[in-house]
């Protein structure tokens, strides 16, 4: 015996056996390797077509979002605008009222100083009438000394009312 050449009922139980192996596996396990690999293909193609699906969501998604955040955008510069235009109502209405006010006092000082500047020319004439009765008087005292002036005085003064009350 040779040790490279077997002998040939070696060769037929070698054979036998692997056709029994062969037939068992063709019959039990080659199916059962191939649906779990054709499972496993299944899994991984439904794998690949949910990705696909969450690639293309996500795409849409971060479509959705750029379309928020322009609309967002949008809604800020508007409010912005609205709050600028607001300010500037506000500033005008604010000057207008201030201006108002301003005329108002000043139209109220300007008529308590022509109150205060009757009441001074009131005054001035009252002392004026005052002082020019004083200064009469001295006057009249001073020409009146004797008893003649005073009745020439009074003479003229009776004179002076009669024509006016006929």
């Amino acid at each position: 015996m040779s040790l490279l050449l077997p002998e040939s009922g070696l060769i037929f139980w070698m054979l036998l056996s692997f056709g029994v192996v062969f037939v068992i596996l063709a019959k039990y396990g080659f199916p059962l390797i191939t649906r779990m690999v054709d499972e496993r293909k299944a899994y991984i193609d439904q794998s690949l077509a949910a990705a696909h699906e969450a690639n293309l969501q996500l795409a849409d998604l971060k479509k959705q979002g750029e379309q928020l955040v322009a609309e967002a955008q949008k809604e800020q510069a508007r409010i912005l605008r609205e709050a600028m235009h607001e300010r500037d109502r506000l500033l005008a209405d604010a000057h207008r009222k201030a201006a108002q006010e301003a005329q108002k006092e000043l139209e109220e000082a300007r008529v308590q100083i022509q109150q205060e500047k009757e009441e001074a020319i009131r005054d001035i004439r009252r002392q004026v009438a005052i002082l020019s009765v004083g200064i009469a008087e001295k006057v009249i005292r001073k020409q009146l000394d004797n008893q003649d002036q005073q009745m020439a005085m009074i003479d003229r003064m009776l004179q002076e009312v009669a024509p006016s009350q006929a």
